[in-house]
């Protein structure tokens, strides 16, 4: 079986049985299933609230960093060297907003597809870069100023070196199993 047929029977069933696993893995050890996720529904209501300041400063950021011209900055000092490696420069900007912003780079991602296709090698590396990185500034923002905890130099560091793999990996990997 070629790697992309066993790949596409992974990820059809991956979802299904982990929905089924986990409320019936609870179930066995004796978990209220139903009732934990009410508790868990009524402490997200607090979290919730608590993370519009830092959601607000967050966007403000992002909404500074494109229309400053940076995000073009960047891209024109990189593309050279993806050129050279064989990699499309056309998704440098989504791995450099996808640790920005989860919107602003789905809405890039969706555009790749919608322009070159979504089974084009471009369109394969955008929806492998969406699902192997994370919106680091975001999580950082947002999630560490609910809670409080006011230096996450050391996070911000793991972060975005994971995001750097992600990014890398799901290149190589796009190109080596469709390029």
């Amino acid at each position: 079986m070629p790697l992309y047929q066993i790949i596409s029977l992974i990820s059809t069933w991956a979802i299904p049985v982990m929905i089924a696993f986990i409320p019936l893995y609870a179930y066995a050890r004796k978990v209220p299933v139903y009732e934990s996720f009410v508790d868990g529904a009524k402490e997200g209501f607090g979290t919730a609230i608590g993370i519009i300041p830092h959601l607000v400063g967050m966007m403000v950021a992002i909404s500074v960093f494109r229309a400053s011209g940076a995000l073009d900055f960047l891209m024109g000092f990189i593309s050279p060297l993806l050129r050279g490696l064989g990699v499309p420069p056309e998704v440098l900007p989504l791995g450099l907003l996808r640790p920005l912003t989860g919107t602003g780079s789905l809405a890039y991602a969706t555009e790749l597809i919608r322009v070159h296709g979504p089974d084009s090698l471009i369109g394969r590396i955008a929806s492998t870069i969406q699902g192997s990185t994370d919106t680091t500034l975001y999580v950082l923002t947002v999630y560490f100023g609910a809670v409080g905890i006011r230096n996450g130099r050391y996070a911000l560091k793991v972060g975005l070196f994971s995001d750097l793999v992600g990014f890398v990996a799901a290149i190589a990997i796009c190109l080596l199993v469709f390029g």
